[in-house]
């Protein structure tokens, strides 16, 4: 860090409460509520399950089409800059949709609306986490000695949000569209304020220009082939990210249409995977010192699968949620041996673009299995969630029998 940078961090002597922890609150909020509500708020408007399919991919498609952009326009603005505006933007977005939806509430101006909505918010949402996650990564540069301590809270905050986010995006679409949306402009706006205290990330040198990020995912990319445990590893958790993009983009429909629930019980879905998360997390954490990754990583995926499997044919809604739970909490426990893996095993230097390729690639399916959703009668996703079920539990196979003699997940 140079002197001038250092400099800027000593004028912002805000504690990590108000600066970091506070803005990312109500940013993850906005983010679990827009994300999942967004579907919800399609099927209650549209009726239709090939829409909701469809919003899905609407908002994941800008998302991985916007990544490489926003981290480079993060360099060179500043993760406070690009936090502000991309939730000042996300606040007037739905600010909009919400009074268009109070107008108009169905219809043909109602369809587009919410499928404009999930766009937007898309590219909005993706833009303000990379800026959020710019900004807890400088803050545990600055902590030192306790940036474990400050990635502990920021993943804490993350899983809590995305534990009441669901609920209460649920719960408020029961109300109306418009509530929901006008508490998801709040946080918004909320995070745009608090933004301004957010302290100002060191910036990227002047060479970082718009060619930059193909640059930079190709160099990432190189990275992940000349190693091969982290490369199995990804294949393996990307294959899994399909099945669970599936439960999330199919989830209104097979909650609602067919164990004839509301749409509070799809977010208690995810409220209770987030819960599981939750403790999954803190167990792998003493799991991993005491046995290793492998030993975790190699029973996560098989819990994964198991739970994945018969979720696929689950005959009640509660069995449903259970098992979805169990499946959220197993990849929880998976990519915590991700982290841990890629940060031992990537080269300092690579260390940022090889981490945009990884998550570039691992978000690759989410908009694949919405474009499934939409094209996949409602009646058949069943055998669409049992086939990618079967692809899940053969790809986390082969990818942990490889790894089960590599010395970097002996450690």
């Amino acid at each position: 860090m140079t002197g001038h940078t250092a400099a800027r961090h000593a004028r912002h002597p805000t504690g990590l409460l108000r600066s970091i922890y506070l803005p990312r609150t109500a940013d993850a909020l906005a983010f679990a509520m827009a994300t999942y509500g967004i579907p919800l708020l399609v099927l209650a408007t549209t009726r239709s399950s090939a829409l909701t399919g469809l919003a899905f991919v609407l908002e994941w498609i800008p998302r991985l089409a916007v990544f490489g952009w926003a981290g480079a326009v993060v360099d060179r603005r500043g993760a406070a800059v690009v936090f502000f505006l991309a939730s000042l933007g996300r606040a007037l977005a739905v600010a909009v949709g919400a009074l268009v939806l109070l107008l108009w509430p169905s219809g043909a101006v109602a369809s587009v609306t919410v499928m404009s909505l999930a766009a937007l918010t898309g590219v909005l949402t993706e833009c303000s986490y990379v800026a959020v996650e710019t900004a807890g990564a400088a803050a545990g540069r600055r902590a030192g000695a306790r940036a474990h301590q400050v990635q502990a809270a920021l993943l804490g905050i993350d899983q809590s949000a995305t534990l009441a986010g669901p609920a209460l995006a649920a719960a408020l679409l029961l109300v109306g569209p418009s509530s929901m949306l006008a508490v998801i402009m709040v946080l918004s706006l909320l995070a745009a304020l608090l933004a301004l205290r957010t302290p100002p990330s060191p910036l990227a040198p002047a060479r970082a220009s718009k060619s930059s990020t193909g640059a930079g995912l190709l160099t990432g990319w190189r990275t992940i082939r000349s190693l091969p445990a982290l490369g199995w590893l990804v294949t393996g958790l990307t294959l899994s990210n399909l099945t669970i993009g599936l439960f999330q983009a199919a989830g209104p429909v097979i909650v609602v249409n067919h164990y004839g629930q509301s749409t509070t019980a799809v977010g208690l879905i995810w409220s209770a995977a987030a819960a599981a998360t939750l403790v999954t997390v803190a167990v792998c954490r003493f799991a991993i010192d005491r046995l290793g990754l492998w030993p975790v990583g190699a029973a996560c995926a098989a819990v994964a699968s198991l739970a994945c499997l018969a979720a696929a044919q689950a005959p009640d809604y509660l069995s449903y949620l259970i098992l979805v739970a169990a499946l959220m909490a197993a990849d929880g426990g998976m990519t915590v041996v991700l982290r841990t893996l890629r940060s031992r095993l990537i080269p300092a230097d690579r260390f940022g673009s090889t981490l945009s390729a990884t998550i570039l690639i691992l978000l690759l399916p989410f908009p694949i299995a919405g474009a499934f959703t939409a094209l996949t009668p409602p009646d058949a996703l069943a055998h669409l969630l049992t086939g990618c079920a079967v692809l899940q539990a053969i790809g986390l196979l082969f990818a942990f029998a490889r790894l089960r003699t590599d010395p970097a997940l002996r450690t």
